[in-house]
């Protein structure tokens, strides 16, 4: 009885899993699309990846000691938001752009509410919806890949495939092999598939996601493309749906924790993607359907939480 017991509050198994470790797992992760769109789209594409970090890393660390919280720029939350923050603008906006997006989604949309994982929507494409609506032109000037090879200015601009296809815009549509590849214009992150399909595998593989957020709101937007009459591949790999799909739809703050509720969430995503797509004035959907259901998920879990046994449902 010499020894002494220890009481504490659970868990009381615990792994050596960190943020940091999940943060540093996507990181790699994302570093196939990074390379990609520096081999596409230039210089000038390593440039906006390294401000937008710099400034999620610098606008979490001044906010953190403003606030007099403990600083946790040593997560690497800040710098996930920043790489996902620079895959979702195009190669032309001005760097002080990216820096008043990092500036949003870390202070506004994340701090502001809390910090890391008090957050009720993604903060990365709360931004960029935030930058559409400040700087529209900017955010819908499209560079042609590997523009910054040519030697002529009307060589260097074009009209993203989702753009092509919703307004008739001039403008020579990719082939599947190029989409696939990511030779097509877009944001930074979205045009490489293989890309930010070897990045999925990886997470899933680590065991940092769930594949069936990924696969329920592909397959919807797959369904509902086919049921529209629409090219099922085209609507695939043209606009950010993977990228989407993959790292922000996933994006553990934000979705459901429960198998059913997953799957509402993931199918609602792809409905209001398909729907803006089709329907909507914008040729693109991923961005505003993810911040959407992001909105719903505490009423997809209280509708989705799994009962204790021996409990019954009530009904109101």
């Amino acid at each position: 009885m010499a020894e002494k017991m220890i009481v504490s509050s659970s868990p009381h198994i615990k792994s050596g899993i960190t943020t940091r470790k999940i943060m540093l797992d996507v990181i790699i992760a994302l570093t196939p699309a990074a390379i990609a769109s520096v081999i596409i789209f230039g210089p000038k594409a390593l440039l906006l990846i390294v401000v937008s970090v710099a400034s999620c890393v610098a606008s979490e660390y001044v906010s953190r000691r403003v606030m007099k919280r403990e600083n946790t720029i040593g997560d690497l939350s800040a710098v996930v938001t920043g790489l996902l923050l620079a895959f979702n603008v195009p190669v032309g906006v001005s760097p002080f752009i990216v820096i008043f997006g990092g500036i949003t989604a870390i202070v506004v949309v994340k701090q502001m509410f809390g910090g890391i994982g008090q957050n009720f929507v993604n903060p990365a494409l709360t931004a960029r919806i935030i930058l559409m609506a400040s700087f529209p032109s900017e955010m819908s000037t499209w560079n042609k890949p590997f523009y910054y090879m040519q030697t002529t200015a009307d060589a260097m601009t074009t009209a993203s495939p989702l753009g092509i296809l919703k307004s008739g815009a001039s403008g020579t549509m990719p082939n599947l092999l190029s989409m696939f590849v990511g030779v097509r214009a877009g944001c930074l992150g979205e045009t490489c598939a293989v890309a930010l399909i070897l990045g999925g595998i990886y997470l899933v593989y680590r065991k940092i996601i769930s594949p069936v957020i990924p696969l329920c709101y592909i397959g919807t937007v797959a369904v509902l493309s086919l049921i529209a009459g629409r090219d099922v591949l085209f609507d695939l790999l043209a606009g950010g749906l993977l990228l989407g799909a993959i790292f922000m739809a996933t994006d553990y703050a934000t979705s459901p924790i429960n198998f059913k509720g997953k799957i509402v969430y993931a199918v609602g995503a792809g409905i209001i993607t398909m729907l803006i797509r089709i329907f909507g004035q914008l040729p693109e959907g991923v961005s505003f359907s993810i911040i959407l259901m992001n909105i719903l998920v505490p009423h997809i879990e209280r509708l989705t939480r799994p009962l204790a046994f021996g409990k019954e449902r009530v009904k109101k």
